[in-house]
């Protein structure tokens, strides 16, 4: 987690600024698409990797308790001013302070491409999940990843750069409105994330490609036409 650490400790500031603006961050044109997939629920959710707290935010309110953790503690300092849990941690994904069995719900939300040890991750998420818990996984989409719009129109064709296979390291740095976000970490095929679940001993039982809540703007439409996400539920293996 050091390289993963460093990078998000030194950017904190523009993540926190980036994910807190409906104009900037996706996450809020997905919204209400992601708590009708999560559901309800009244037990003990975990937020790995929480940021700046809009999703555990969104576990309050559909009825969790909520604990949440980063590698940064700015970024749980965050959380907490915005009252976005119950209880905070600092932490990194593959050294969790909690006993096991802890959670019914474990939430990765668009935390494993920072991870350069994904097996690891996944293995303490699955150590700290009740049996019959739920993990939730989003990333964005492994074949988003590897490709990009040949334009700016809303039916601009989707072209694939180089391979889909294989594990790349990315950086890039967006500018927009204002505000400025350095983005880093990994791309790896669909194959490679269920492959670890697998060697994990959990189970997929939902997978969503969601569509944007609203489609009123070219590039949303562009992402009603190619998925932006891909959401994950899976469960522990009897």
């Amino acid at each position: 987690m050091k390289g993963d650490k460093e990078h998000w400790t030194r950017v904190a500031d523009q993540w926190i600024a980036w994910a807190r603006s409906p104009a900037h961050d996706a996450f809020w044109v997905y919204r209400e698409g992601l708590a009708r997939f999560i559901g309800e629920g009244s037990g003990r959710a975990l937020e790995v990797g929480c940021g700046e707290g809009r999703v555990a935010r969104e576990l309050k309110a559909l009825g969790y308790r909520v604990t949440v953790t980063d590698v940064v503690a700015e970024m749980v300092e965050a959380a907490r001013q915005a009252n976005s849990a119950d209880d905070y941690a600092v932490a990194g994904v593959d050294d969790l302070p909690f006993d096991d069995g802890s959670f019914d719900l474990v939430m990765a939300y668009n935390v494993l491409m920072d991870v350069d040890d994904v097996p690891a991750a996944i293995r303490e998420i699955r150590r700290v999940m009740k049996r019959g818990g739920t993990l939730f996984i989003s990333l964005v989409h492994p074949f988003r990843d590897r490709g990009r719009f040949a334009g700016e129109a809303a039916d601009a064709p989707f072209v694939l750069d180089g391979s889909y296979y294989g594990r790349e390291r990315f950086d890039g740095e967006e500018e927009r409105d204002g505000l400025t976000m350095l983005f880093a970490g990994w791309s790896q095929p669909l194959e490679d994330y269920v492959a670890v679940l697998e060697g994990a001993g959990l189970a997929i039982t939902a997978l969503r490609e969601p569509i944007p809540d609203r489609v009123d703007s070219d590039l949303l439409r562009k992402w009603a036409r190619v998925p932006l996400f891909l959401w994950l539920k899976a469960r522990i293996l009897a």
